[in-house]
């Protein structure tokens, strides 16, 4: 499809250059607005953060799709170019991003590179985060790993919070020592403030909010005051960087860069997708940045594809709100009611009223309304046997997976059905148990991921398998 043309000069929309027969001109987007018509709408003013994230900028840069309701699929693995001075022109950002810093309009070649699909997503996962750029990645774990690939090097540090998803851990414990990087566990939620733990060779601060199983809340506000601080005494090259895990909030619930972040990084795969169809990841941040982390997702072969791009644009983003806030309600319900059960011993959900950082996750978890925003996440440990632990909830979990009809064993969340797992022996289980114990990963905890089923079907399956422990 060839590039709109813009009505006063003929040139294209995406810059100055015009494009080959078959071509497609391509520019890094600014993520604040949009033009409908001859209004200029700023998402958050002109309207609600709600409604765009439903319409999308359907005059977007990106690509021409003037006469479609919803944005096609753009599916092609490489682009027709006129000429190989145009193709030279189109890898000469991928060649030396850090020089040309995408500022001209970048070319269409390849999909791995860039592509019209995956750029539009990327255009409204920004600004539903509040950042300057996003970039779409393969999965979770590829946007985390390029992300960090991007900023340390050989001999750089990483403070991390002592407990996180499994598969960070790994990345963190068993690869990045073997490329000379250190990562220093601190627990950051009974004290947000890393400062002592700062040395000149410190460069990533990173955690997850709510932590991976168990909803501990780490202060944002607090972990980025002391970032700063820090930040001022350093020059440019030595700044220490905050990555949040926003994976468990999604930005219906939180957006940590409007607090100070300088990014986050998602398992599109979660609430944001929501159907449990798609396999993908992102990073939202400032632009300055966007140059390192395209060159670590071409080089790292990490890119999200347009198919799972698509879906993610048209079906998941749109409905996120929307279905966050039904989770929520079922979360609460369900979380009152293991909460008075004789047979579970703790349960962590930040709606509740006892809930150990209900003040800190009030102030910081809200959704696109200003409200306090839970989410759909419930930890909650049974009370165990003493001489076999975790026996009691891996009977639990069991007893679900044969009997229940509403709740089905499987990791992931974010989806419409409610998901199950026991994370010390699942998700979590590279973690070493030691690692795990002094993390507040339980033996006996269970981790519920609420759909959108009704919390009285929920209940009743829950209510069954716990007569049976």
């Amino acid at each position: 499809m060839a590039p709109r043309k813009t009505r006063k000069t003929g040139k294209t929309a995406r810059g100055s250059r015009k494009t080959g027969k078959g071509g497609a001109g391509s520019a890094r987007k600014k993520t604040e607005s949009h033009r409908s018509g001859s209004r200029h709408i700023v998402p958050g003013e002109d309207v609600s953060i709600r409604s765009f994230l439903i319409h999308g900028k359907f005059r977007t840069e990106a690509w021409d799709y003037s006469h479609h309701v919803v944005p096609p699929i753009s599916s092609t693995s490489t682009y027709r170019l006129d000429s190989a001075e145009r193709g030279a022109m189109g890898f000469y950002d991928f060649a030396d991003p850090l020089k040309s810093k995408f500022e001209k309009s970048p070319i269409f070649i390849y999909e791995r590179l860039d592509e019209p699909t995956r750029s539009m997503l990327e255009e409204d996962l920004a600004i539903a985060e509040g950042g300057e750029m996003a970039l779409c990645f393969s999965s979770g774990m590829g946007a985390i790993a390029s992300t960090l690939l991007a900023i340390l090097q050989t001999g750089d540090e990483v403070i991390a919070h002592e407990t996180l998803y499994g598969c960070t851990f790994s990345l963190l414990n068993n690869w990045f020592p073997r490329w000379g990087i250190s990562v220093k566990y601190v627990d950051l939620v009974r004290n947000p403030d890393p400062t002592p733990y700062f040395t000149q060779r410190t460069r990533v601060v990173y955690f997850e909010t709510p932590v991976n199983p168990n909803l501990e809340i780490v202060d944002i506000a607090a972990v980025v005051k002391a970032v700063k601080a820090e930040n001022r005494k350093r020059r440019d090259k030595g700044k220490i960087k905050t990555i949040v895990d926003n994976t468990f909030a999604s930005p219906a619930c939180q957006r940590p860069i409007q607090m100070g972040v300088d990014l986050v990084v998602h398992s599109l795969t979660k609430s944001i997708s929501g159907f449990g169809t798609e396999l993908a990841g992102a990073v939202v941040g400032p632009k300055n940045m966007e140059s390192d982390i395209i060159l670590a997702r071409k080089d790292l072969g990490t890119p999200l594809s347009s198919k799972s791009a698509w879906a993610i644009l048209v079906y998941g983003l749109p409905t996120l709100d929307l279905r966050m806030r039904r989770a929520e309600k079922t979360a609460m319900a369900v979380a009152r009611f293991l909460d008075g059960h004789p047979k579970v011993e703790k349960v962590l959900y930040p709606g509740l009223p006892a809930f150990p950082w209900k003040k800190t996750a009030r102030a910081q978890m809200r959704g696109f309304d200003g409200k306090f925003a839970p989410g759909s996440m419930i930890y909650f440990t049974t009370v165990g046997y003493k001489k076999k632990p975790g026996e009691a909830s891996c009977k639990l979990v069991n007893t679900i997976a044969r009997e229940a009809y509403s709740i089905t064993l499987a990791v992931s969340l974010g989806q419409i059905r409610t998901l199950i797992e026991k994370p010390g022996s699942m998700t979590h289980a590279v973690v070493p148990p030691e690692v795990q114990a002094a993390g507040g990963i339980d033996p006996e905890g269970i981790r519920l991921a609420i759909g959108l089923e009704e919390p009285e079907d929920l209940i009743r399956d829950l209510e069954r398998a716990l007569a049976k422990i």
